[in-house]
């Protein structure tokens, strides 16, 4: 999924990152954080971190890599070591970058 950080303004520090959903499908969990939907009622986020009430947008990653809300931003989008070879070759279609 791609996560982006919405508490510090428009554009915040993203990832993209596998994450887990609860059993009822009510929040999701990301690196020990748990979120919880905003249902339609936050400023360009739509995820809140239940412990410190943090914005997120978090959404399916794009296959042509636009993933963040605001495009102009030149922070980079760190991708987890866990899902990069999986995030290039089956979201994006490409061989992943050599490190």
């Amino acid at each position: 999924m791609y996560i982006e950080d919405k508490s510090t303004g428009l554009n915040g520090p993203a990832r993209i990152g596998r994450v887990t959903y609860s059993k009822s499908g009510k929040s999701l969990t990301y690196a020990g954080r748990t979120f919880r939907s905003l249902k339609g009622s936050g400023f360009k986020a739509n995820y809140f971190d239940v412990e410190t009430g943090e914005e997120f947008w978090i959404s399916g990653p794009r296959k042509d890599g636009a993933d963040r809300l605001y495009p102009e931003s030149s922070a980079p989008v760190i991708i987890d070591d866990d899902v990069a070879e999986e995030y290039w070759e089956d979201i994006r279609g490409m061989s992943p970058p050599v490190k």
